[in-house]
């Protein structure tokens, strides 16, 4: 394989996923980045299966799950293409572990909590620690809802606003997720694992509909919250039933300014995406104080 397909990378042995997923994240991570654009053809199998030192079978349990996920097609004869439309549910890791390739990276997160986040923004800053990701620089800029004023969401079922005892709860959880960033940012730029790094945080009392990730100016993820409910237990061990926006069950969509298919709107929603984060973080939001 040429040079032209370096991006594709090696199997990495410390990697617990299977080699076929690993193949799947880096061609996954190729489409969703532009590398491999709408309509191009990807590398053939064999070509695949001699890159990465692995059975053609490995190679197919990789390709069908990209063609599950409805990001390629098959054409009988000629191999696999970039489905012309990829504007689909993703999943975020592989594209955020792509963006930490780059030498600089910039992160815009806004919404609710900062949970989901940080569980996959750790294991990301942990291969910095490692030495297998180099960035020079690295921004983050998280905007969320204000969880120690008044709130609609979560609250408990039969009330109009959340009670004391949920917004501590909901504190808590933002607290934990948000200040843990700040520290592993903190902490690889005191190290000098990155020469340049920032954390920033800021918030609002905006009642939050939708999650929203922005990779380098480049690349969006949206998805909306989806409210449901369910039964947790609050300090002191009782039990209630609350409306909840679990943003672990929000469907990603992609958009990526990269996408110059005449049929897509992807760059004109980075565009507005973008500006939208910058614009409310100028404005209604205002410091974090961990």
């Amino acid at each position: 394989m040429s040079a032209d397909n370096d991006y594709l990378g090696e199997l990495d042995p410390d990697d617990p996923r299977t080699a076929s997923q690993q193949i799947a994240m880096r061609l996954r991570a190729a489409i969703q980045t532009g590398k491999l654009k709408p309509g191009e053809k990807l590398p053939s199998q064999p070509d695949l299966a001699r890159r990465y030192g692995v059975a053609r079978e490995t190679v197919k349990a990789a390709l069908r799950t990209l063609h599950a996920e409805r990001l390629t097609i098959s054409r009988q004869g000629s191999g696999t293409f970039v489905r012309a439309r990829t504007e689909t549910p993703v999943g975020l890791r592989p594209h955020i572990e792509a963006a930490f390739e780059r030498p600089h990276v910039s992160l815009d997160f806004a919404g609710f909590s900062g949970e989901t986040l940080h569980n996959m923004l750790v294991e990301v800053l942990d291969k910095i620690r490692l030495g297998r990701l180099t960035p020079e620089s690295l921004k983050v800029r998280i905007m969320m809802c204000d969880t120690s004023t008044t709130m609609a969401l979560p609250r408990r079922v039969g009330t109009d606003i959340a009670e004391e005892a949920i917004r501590e709860r909901a504190e808590r959880i933002t607290k934990r997720s948000v200040d843990s960033i700040i520290d592993i940012v903190h902490e690889l730029a005191d190290l000098g694992l990155i020469k340049s790094a920032s954390a920033e945080v800021r918030v609002h009392n905006l009642a939050p509909a939708f999650k929203l990730y922005v990779i380098n100016s480049e690349e969006v993820f949206f998805g909306l919250y989806p409210v449901k409910q369910h039964t947790i237990r609050l300090n002191g061990g009782e039990q209630a039933d609350i409306f909840d926006l679990l943003g672990k069950d929000s469907t990603l969509f992609h958009f990526s300014l990269n996408d110059d298919s005449d049929t897509s709107s992807s760059p004109q929603m980075v565009k507005e995406l973008q500006e939208w984060f910058e614009a409310l973080w100028e404005t209604v939001a205002r410091e974090y104080r961990p």
